[in-house]
């Protein structure tokens, strides 16, 4: 089974992280086919892509079995290269994005979500980093859009709670652009008909221009975030904090 799904509708592009059972949690075969997908997206002649994920939820980050094969370094940079294509590709990406979150988006997952240009949420969808959880820091480009939604403060505090916000709430915090009682993925569809109906040529400009301007703070942050990760790996804290995961317990942490 495909592990990314994507369909064209009157212009529009559907990508699906297509993991159900696993929550759409994202392991390494799942990243490159991602990344494949939005290649050709960026290619097509569409005006609008919609990000979505299978199932009860949006994506619940990066798979934890995957962190098994991080001892490995070649393996470790492979993976995050890839995660940084797939960043700069979506933050780069020549369309308006949207992401239709509906469950938990979570890590990884939400960084992902955040990339997009709109967030159509639903009501008892739940945003949080969480990495903290298992002693590492956001990746994908997570500090950097954080920080462009909420301000460096706040956006410290977020990534250092290991708590998820509701809807409303990360609507309230500016995380969520449109809440909806409904089903995310069909409010998300309506948007982009509404989106296709505006002079998206001028649209786009303003997206570029910002985007462009922004690039290459971008990049210095997908580059601290991997050697970041990278250290954060040897820590005694994650690995606490991987095998409490495991074993469905609360970490116990040192702070080393």
């Amino acid at each position: 089974m495909d592990k990314i799904l994507y369909e064209r509708q009157n212009r529009v592009s559907y990508v699906y992280m297509n993991r159900p059972e696993q929550y759409n949690a994202m392991n390494r075969d799942m990243l490159l086919e991602m990344l494949d997908v939005l290649t050709e997206v960026e290619r097509n002649d569409d005006r609008v892509v919609v990000l979505s994920g299978r199932g009860k939820a949006f994506s619940a980050g990066g798979d934890i079995g995957m962190m098994v094969d991080f001892s490995d370094k070649g393996f470790f940079d492979d993976v995050m290269q890839t995660i940084e294509a797939i960043a700069l590709k979506l933050y780069m990406m020549p369309k308006i994005v949207i992401s239709a979150v509906q469950g938990a988006a979570a890590g990884l997952g939400l960084s992902l979500a955040l990339s997009a240009d709109f967030i159509v949420a639903h009501e008892e969808a739940k945003l949080g980093m969480l990495f903290i959880g298992i002693g590492l820091a956001p990746d994908g480009g997570g500090h950097f859009l954080l920080r462009d939604r909420l301000g460096t403060q706040r956006a410290k505090q977020f990534i250092w709670g290991r708590e998820q916000v509701k809807g409303s709430e990360a609507q309230t915090m500016g995380l969520v652009d449109l809440l909806t009682e409904t089903d995310a993925l069909e409010e998300a569809g309506d948007m982009a008909y509404r989106i296709l109906a505006s002079p998206m040529e001028a649209m786009l400009k303003t997206k570029m221009m910002y985007h462009q301007y922004n690039l290459e703070t971008l990049k210095q942050y997908l580059k601290a975030e991997k050697e970041a990760q990278w250290e954060l790996r040897q820590t005694n804290d994650h690995r606490e904090g991987v095998q409490a995961f495991k074993e469905k317990r609360d970490p116990v942490f040192t702070g080393k």
